[in-house]
C-alpha cells in the first residue's frame, strides 16, 4: 500500500489568520507550520502502522517550503518546492489513497478560518461544471483521474463539512470549530495529533469503502476574480477564457489538467 499525505497549513489545530490578511501575514504562521508538521507526521506514522509501504508527504502551502522536514517520520518521502509536471507530484495509479492534512474550506464559506481557493487575494470563487469547489475537490479530482480515492481529511468544522459533501463516508478528524477568519475554538494541538494517528488507521481499515472522486470531463471551469483587471488578463492571451461578466471568466476544457 502506498499513500500521499497532502499538507496545507490553514486547517491545523490552533491555526488562525491575521485580522486583515492571510495566514502568511499572521503571527500564527510559524506555529501553524510546526503544527502542520506534527499532524502530517501523525498521519504518516498511522499509515505505516496500518501497513503502508510508502508514504509521500506533499508540502503544498504557499511555495511548498513550510514543514520541519527533520521532524517527519524518517520512513517518509517528501515532495516540496514548485514546478512539478502536474498538480499532484508523485501520484500514479499504484497508490491506495490520499489524505488531506491542514486543508481549509473554499471561498465564501461562512465563518471558516481563512477560507479561500488557492489565493485569498485573487479569486472570489471557482466553479467546475457549475459547482463551486475548493482545493480538496480539485486535488481529489487529480487523484481520482489516477483511480485513487481521498480517504481522510483533518480540518476545521467547515472544512470537514465540505470534505463530507464531496466525498461521502470519508474518515475525518475535526481540528477546531471555526468562528471566523481569525477566530476558533481549537482542540489542544497534541490531542489532534493523537486523533489523526488513530483516525487514519481507521481509514486504511476501510479502504474498500472509498471511491475515487472526479468531475465529469470535458468540463467547464469558471473563475470569478476579485479585480476586474485580473479577469481581463485571464480572458486574453494563450490560455484565454470567455469573459462572462466583468469579474468572471469561463474555460471549456477537455481535462482539468489543461488549466492546472
Amino acid at each position: 500500500m502506498k499513500f500521499i499525505v497532502a499538507v496545507d497549513c490553514e486547517g491545523v489545530a490552533c491555526g488562525v489568520g491575521s485580522p486583515n490578511g492571510s495566514l502568511n501575514d499572521s503571527r500564527n504562521l510559524e506555529f501553524a507550520k510546526l503544527q502542520a508538521t506534527r499532524e502530517a507526521d501523525a498521519a504518516a506514522r498511522g499509515l505505516f502502522a496500518a501497513g503502508a509501504e510508502q508514504v509521500i508527504i506533499w508540502d503544498n502551502h504557499n511555495g511548498s517550503l513550510n514543514l520541519h522536514y527533520d521532524l517527519l517520520d524518517e520512513r517518509c518521502d517528501i515532495a516540496l518546492g514548485v514546478g512539478f509536471a502536474h498538480r499532484f507530484p508523485g501520484l500514479d495509479s499504484s497508490f491506495s489513497g490520499i489524505a488531506f492534512i491542514g486543508y481549509h474550506a473554499m471561498d465564501n464559506t461562512l465563518d471558516a478560518n481563512m477560507c479561500h481557493t488557492f489565493s485569498s487575494t485573487s479569486y472570489q470563487h471557482m466553479k467546475i461544471n457549475g459547482r463551486q469547489t475548493g482545493e480538496m475537490g480539485i486535488d481529489a479530482h487529480f487523484a481520482g483521474a489516477c483511480g485513487v480515492p481521498a480517504i481522510f481529511a483533518a480540518s476545521d468544522d467547515k472544512g470537514i463539512a465540505e470534505a463530507e459533501a464531496f466525498f461521502p463516508g470519508i474518515e475525518t478528524v475535526k481540528t477546531k470549530d471555526a468562528l471566523g477568519w481569525n477566530a476558533a475554538i481549537s482542540k489542544h494541538p497534541k490531542r489532534v495529533v493523537e486523533e489523526i494517528y488513530a483516525g487514519i488507521q481507521r481509514a486504511v481499515a476501510r479502504l474498500g469503502d472509498f471511491s475515487p472522486f472526479q468531475f465529469d470531463e470535458p468540463l467547464a471551469l469558471e473563475i470569478r476574480y476579485k479585480r476586474i483587471e485580473a479577469a481581463q488578463a485571464a480572458s486574453r492571451g494563450l490560455k484565454a477564457g470567455e469573459r462572462t461578466d466583468p469579474y468572471s471568466v469561463r474555460w471549456q476544457l477537455e481535462k482539468l489538467a489543461d488549466y492546472f
